[in-house]
């Protein structure tokens, strides 16, 4: 019994899945190919065997922060919904929804 609660000890236990996770890693290692780096194909995409030139790209986030925005908006209202006063639940509630309606409604048509 005294042995299980030595394992459960924080240190003991992170140095014992320590150690199982660099013989997993030695392991992975023998059984892994041998790479080597003079490949002519290493740094070249791969698309089911054609040939596409690279090409550069510039990502938009354009359409992500109001997304974000509105996932924001959304649960921290449903936050503080559920966190209300219990006495007047009904008042406070309803002038906070109609604070987050028209918020959400200058996010959405801008």
């Amino acid at each position: 019994m005294d042995a299980i609660k030595i394992l459960l000890f924080p240190p003991v236990a992170f140095a014992l899945f320590l150690f199982i996770g660099f013989l997993l890693l030695g392991l992975g290692s023998l059984l892994a190919g041998k790479v080597s780096s003079d490949s002519s194909g290493k740094k070249t995409q791969y698309a089911c065997g054609e040939d596409i030139p690279a090409q550069r790209v510039q990502p938009n986030y354009a359409f992500f922060f109001p997304f974000a925005l509105f996932f924001t908006i959304i649960h921290v209202t449903a936050l503080i919904l559920a966190t209300l006063p219990v006495g007047n639940i009904a008042l406070m509630g309803i002038l906070y929804m109609v604070g987050v309606v028209i918020s959400l409604y200058a996010l959405v048509v801008r």
